[in-house]
């Protein structure tokens, strides 16, 4: 069985995370989508959170469960017999970062690292400009799934102290 893992903080989980989520189904025979924990940040969404919104945005798709997961990851999937990451790529500066997370991953444990270039309609996307648009009243609602955007309006009137 071909195993890979789609790591990310999926704070909150985009279109663009989910185009590669689903092109990645297609390769592998099982895809974990894990949420990677830092201790250090404080996402808008808990762990669990984002594991039960990943978990209802990928529900169509048989082969990919969703799991979480603090250190290293060639430790998670040494630990889960991983044989591929696949990471998104938007941007020449993406790929920059991503080579050397790439190599440094090869040479610690030998697990590879697919390289998968977004859509373009998807490659200015991150969670971090959703939020903030989203914050300040823009409609983001074509760039997220249907349920991650309920659950993000609804967090942002949480926080600002809405009854909505």
């Amino acid at each position: 069985m071909t195993r890979a893992v789609c790591p990310g903080s999926y704070d909150p989980p985009t279109n663009g995370h989910l185009d590669i989520i689903e092109r990645a189904a297609a390769l592998f025979d099982e895809v974990v989508v894990a949420v990677m924990i830092n201790k250090t940040k404080r996402g808008l969404f808990t762990v669990d959170e984002r594991l039960a919104l990943l978990a209802e945005t990928a529900a169509h798709l048989p082969n990919v469960r969703v799991d979480s997961w603090h250190g290293l990851l060639v430790d998670y999937c040494a630990q889960h017999d991983v044989q591929a990451i696949v990471k998104g790529l938007r941007a020449v500066s993406d790929f920059d970062y991503e080579l050397q997370m790439a190599q440094m991953n090869q040479g610690l444990t030998g697990v590879e690292t697919m390289f998968m270039p977004t859509k373009p309609l998807n490659s200015f996307l991150s969670s971090s400009l959703v939020k903030e648009v989203a914050t300040y009243g823009g409609d983001v609602a074509h760039l997220l799934p249907p349920n991650v955007h309920k659950r993000l309006l609804a967090r942002l009137a949480e926080n600002r102290g809405d009854s909505a």
